[in-house]
């Protein structure tokens, strides 16, 4: 297994990334954090090690640097950019692209919060490349325009008692021309914090990222 931390360039910033490869890898997953989160956040840090467990590969990145995470935490001026977020995203899957442990492999794109809406307008401007999307408590109704133009196959996992959010969700979904599922986990809330929930949000996030390989079930 390979694992690797990385640094990938975009214009003047440089974001910092943590890549593990299992040896039987075909899919890498990367992760777009939410609002006011990173790279560390231990929700999606377990997301993905049940993914690597499923022998998908992972790419945590933080889309922030430094000094922007300091300012938006002040200011929350970076979070709801949303068209520089999923440009920092493109450059990702370009990246691995490019990146000899993974050039090969299908990418998916994960998404928390309004990192689910960046993945959503990452997805639109790389369809040959973006395999398929899975939104955890996203704002995909923040992606706009892109939303029609995804070609790649969409799960959104809610928890059944984050309502707005899951109001928003089912609009957003009206809207995806590409096959899509909206997934509620019952009794969980937006972080999904309730025993269990993040358990159940990482098998179904393993579960639709495997099914990448071209199986036709999209």
């Amino acid at each position: 297994m390979l694992t690797q931390r990385v640094e990938l360039p975009v214009g003047q910033a440089t974001l910092a990334g943590d890549l593990v490869v299992p040896r039987t890898a075909a899919t890498v997953v990367l992760f777009a954090h939410g609002s006011g989160s990173s790279r560390h956040s231990p929700r999606n840090r377990a997301i993905a090690r049940t993914l690597q467990d499923h022998g998908l590969g992972t790419l945590l990145l933080d889309l922030l640097t430094r000094q922007e995470e300091r300012a938006d935490a002040l200011s929350a001026a970076y979070r709801f950019d949303v068209p520089m977020l999923g440009r920092r995203l493109v450059t990702a899957v370009d990246w691995l692209g490019e990146h000899p442990a993974t050039a090969r492999l299908a990418v998916g794109l994960f998404g928390a919060s309004t990192g689910a809406a960046a993945a959503l307008q990452a997805a639109a401007q790389r369809p040959e490349r973006v395999r398929a999307v899975v939104s955890r408590g996203g704002r995909p109704d923040l992606a706009g325009a892109a939303l029609e133009q995804v070609r790649a196959p969409v799960l959104m996992i809610v928890g059944g008692r984050d309502g707005t959010v899951l109001a928003l969700n089912r609009a957003a979904a009206a809207r995806i021309t590409t096959p899509h599922r909206i997934a509620v986990v019952p009794g969980a809330g937006h972080l999904f914090e309730e025993l269990g929930s993040l358990e159940q949000v990482a098998a179904l996030t393993a579960a639709w990222f495997r099914e990448v390989n071209g199986t036709g079930v999209f």
